[in-house]
């Protein structure tokens, strides 16, 4: 099914065009009862009242006030509808049980919805039909309750209020937005023209898989925040710039005028389909600036709407069953040592937001030594991976499982591709150009330290290895963090020098002679380049791989393949990540606001320039400390890492994107 549903001119008017008649002076009390009653706003056909019906019925019912003359008049589906002032209120079908504004129901006593539910109630055969919905319903009459027992107007109204405020609770809780004081990426993205990337780059992030044809020009139904009524309205507006989650929208009728443009959250809980009021019985009232504009409505929204598109009537199904996570909390997994980068430990999941996990390390008592990752990283496991494959892992010292706890199911996890390993393959010795997940932004010369099972490699950053391996760190043969030689020089990305290596510029083919080493083949290499839809410039919000619990705004600066240099806004540039264009760490403009997630807003300018005793210094030292320097044994490493310090690693990517392969690897030398 597309994303966005055409506005056929039929199914247009039949579901939802609501009539609006602004008045200079409001009919007379009789003259609109008699308009009622005979149903004649455009287009009822003309019938009289249904006399059996309002004769069933000895019910008196207090009078009521008629409303302000400015109050427009809406009409949906042959009913028409006057918006409460605070005197008329709601009342309930005493036929199908639709709750709705009290003065938009059929006949004078106000008891049916419409002429058809007036003239079924009087049919024998619906009154038993009646009697076996409310059984079904579990609310069997009693021999002395009538067939439709009579509420009063306060009872249908406060449990009309009691059902709004539920539903109210219940979207708050659905889209919670954390607000970031002092930031708004509306505000962010208008004042200096940003672009963003587009919800179908992430396809790790809801609605990244069925984002559909969603852009500008689409039609929507929103709150009308343009009113002075007590209650709340909708109108339609249109979808004028599109910046991830996040859409620019303006009124209908308002033309050039942006005036009163406002951004909100597609997949929030305030945004529906053209057309879903009439359905949900909720009134469309044009904003008070434009009210006077257009004497017919109904013509102008004819006119702008037919052909146009909208949200797809299941478009916030859609939503909520991409925002359903498999991993739950108490599950146990295998994921990084982040003390030590070459073992696993076992984690339970203590938190999941937006896919995202709190995992902490089973052996914290206080629950303080934890870890964040997206459920797709490729740093977390299933129990029982590490050896399966030949992996360090750190036993922990818990010898069985706390009370709660279970092993998370194999396959919630990541599935890599199968690979190979037959014929020619990858050898330890063999020197490849890596990622250096301790400083995401430099790429270095690295070896293949240990070949593990089902094509996982230990890889370690030559010249600031320990001694006895523990800074080796895993990355799978298909990972699109690792590159053949001659990677960066042809794609004219700086290579990183082992450390210490005295000649300069660095040449591939002169160190392969002087260590007595091979290239790892090209061929072995993956060379998948998928069409990704990044471009330079785009605004996204990525995960500090170096502190993973933050989640930034970012810019993406430069792409080679697939390969994207993430920049966080407001920090310097040697703080910039490489990173993959499927890396389940980035996410759409207005991801944190759907999700709950906190998001770090850009370091303002005069934060920066005073930064250099504050957290900006700490994040350098913690950068510098690890970019490679002297050898240490694992104890040495353990003691440094364990001073309330917290360290993440590059995640190894996914794949997707493409800018093009051509040339992408470079001629071996012999």
């Amino acid at each position: 099914m597309e994303n966005t549903k055409d506005l056929a001119f039929d199914t247009f008017c039949k579901l939802l065009l609501h009539t609006f008649i602004s008045q200079t002076e409001h009919p007379s009390r009789a003259e609109r009862k008699r308009r009622d009653s005979f149903g004649m706003f455009d287009g009822y056909d003309s019938c009289s009242e249904d006399t059996s019906s309002s004769s069933s019925s000895d019910e008196s019912e207090e009078e009521v006030a008629p409303l302000p003359s400015s109050l427009p008049i809406i009409k949906n589906n042959g009913q028409v509808y006057t918006y409460p002032d605070g005197k008329s209120g709601m009342a309930t079908c005493e036929m199908c049980g639709m709750v709705g504004v009290r003065d938009a129901f059929y006949s004078k006593t106000k008891r049916f919805c419409s002429v058809s539910c007036s003239r079924s109630y009087s049919s024998n055969s619906k009154k038993a039909s009646i009697l076996a919905r409310l059984q079904v319903a579990g609310k069997p009459p009693t021999k002395k309750a009538k067939v439709l027992q009579k509420q009063p107007l306060v009872a249908k109204l406060a449990a009309y209020a009691q059902y709004q405020a539920t539903l109210q609770n219940q979207a708050k809780t659905k889209a919670a937005a954390v607000p970031v004081e002092g930031f708004s990426w509306g505000n962010y993205i208008n004042s200096n023209s940003f672009t963003a990337a587009p919800v179908t780059c992430f396809k790790h992030a809801p609605m990244g898989t069925c984002w559909g044809d969603i852009s500008e020009g689409v039609r929507v139904e929103v709150p009308n925040t343009d009113c002075s009524l007590p209650t709340k309205v909708f109108w339609i507006a249109g979808i004028v710039k599109l910046a991830g989650y996040n859409a620019l929208l303006r009124y209908e009728g308002f033309e050039n005028d942006s005036s009163l443009d406002f951004w909100c959250n597609v997949c929030g809980s305030d945004i529906h389909p053209v057309g879903w009021c009439a359905t949900s019985g909720k009134p469309l009232v044009p904003p008070r600036t434009i009210q006077h504009k257009y004497t017919n409505w109904k013509a102008f929204l004819v006119k702008r709407l037919t052909g146009a598109k909208t949200l797809p009537p299941d478009f916030s199904q859609k939503v909520s069953e991409s925002m359903q996570y498999p991993f739950k909390t108490s599950m146990r997994v295998e994921v990084v040592d982040k003390t030590h980068l070459c073992r696993t430990r076992v984690a339970v999941v203590e938190s999941v937001i937006g896919g995202r996990l709190r995992l902490v390390y089973e052996e914290s008592e206080d629950k303080t030594d934890d870890f964040w990752c997206h459920m797709y990283s490729p740093l977390i496991h299933h129990i029982g991976w590490s050896r399966s494959i030949g992996h360090r892992f750190k036993r922990s010292d818990i010898t069985k499982k706390q009370d709660g706890h279970f092993d998370a199911p194999p396959h919630l996890f990541m599935k890599v591709k199968e690979v190979d390993a037959a014929g020619e393959w990858f050898k330890e010795g063999m020197k490849l150009e890596a990622i250096d997940p301790l400083n995401l932004s430099a790429i270095c010369v690295a070896t293949i330290r240990k070949v593990l099972a089902d094509g996982y490699l230990m890889i370690g950053i030559d010249g600031s290895e320990a001694a006895d391996g523990s800074d080796w760190f895993c990355y799978h043969a298909t990972s699109p963090s690792i590159f053949p030689v001659g990677f960066c020089e042809i794609n004219m990305i700086e290579l990183t020098p082992p450390r210490g290596y005295a000649k300069l510029p660095f040449k591939w083919f002169d160190y392969l002679r002087e260590t007595d080493s091979i290239a790892a083949p090209v061929k072995l290499f993956n060379k998948e380049v998928p069409n990704h839809g990044f471009h330079v410039g785009m605004k996204l919000e990525a995960v500090d791989l170096m502190e993973p619990r933050l989640v930034c705004v970012a810019t993406v600066t430069r792409i080679i393949h697939r390969l994207l240099r993430i920049h966080f806004d407001g920090w310097e540039d040697e703080y910039d990540q490489w990173v993959d264009c499927e890396s389940p760490d980035l996410y759409p403009v207005g991801w944190c606001q759907l999700t709950g997630y906190q998001l770090q807003p850009p370091a303002p300018q005069s934060s920066r320039d005073s930064q250099s005793s504050s957290s900006k210094q700490k994040k350098k030292a913690k950068s510098q400390q690890y970019k490679g320097h002297k050898k240490m044994t694992s104890l040495q490493l353990k003691e440094e890492l364990l001073d309330g310090e917290e360290y993440s690693f590059l995640q190894g990517a996914s794949d997707q994107e493409s800018n093009g392969s051509a040339s992408y690897y470079i001629k071996q030398e012999p």
